[in-house]
């Protein structure tokens, strides 16, 4: 915790939201979103890895001072067409592999017509 900010808040960050935060609201993620009374200063305290594509889009609307309600005064209408916000998956085995690409389980970089280039072959 002492050295390890992408592990959630730092010391300092848990103090100063102790002294001058206050809790907005909290998202399906177990994120923690605060403000100060005496200035327009917003931010989150992440439930666990600090990873900024875990924050729903309304939030980050609030976040970024796009919106002045938070979404637990004024939620958004999800519309029909909308997909569940997820987090971002590269490195992961779910990350978005495109046709042909190496790393998919099947053969369609072999159908798709790569061939691995080897050193001294022209």
């Amino acid at each position: 915790m002492f050295f390890t900010w992408w592990n959630g808040a730092t010391v300092g960050t848990l103090w100063h939201t102790y002294r001058h935060g206050r809790l907005v609201g909290s998202d399906e993620f177990g994120n923690q979103y605060f403000t100060r009374d005496d200035s327009d200063r917003r931010w989150v305290i992440y439930d666990g890895d600090a990873e900024a594509s875990k924050i729903p889009p309304e939030w980050h609307a609030w976040l970024h001072g796009l919106t002045q309600t938070p979404p637990t005064v004024n939620a958004l209408t999800r519309q029909s067409w909308e997909k569940q916000h997820e987090s971002n998956q590269t490195g992961t085995e779910n990350a978005h592999q495109p046709s042909g690409s190496l790393l998919r389980n099947n053969n369609d970089a072999q159908n798709a017509g790569y061939q691995a280039w080897v050193p001294g072959k022209s």
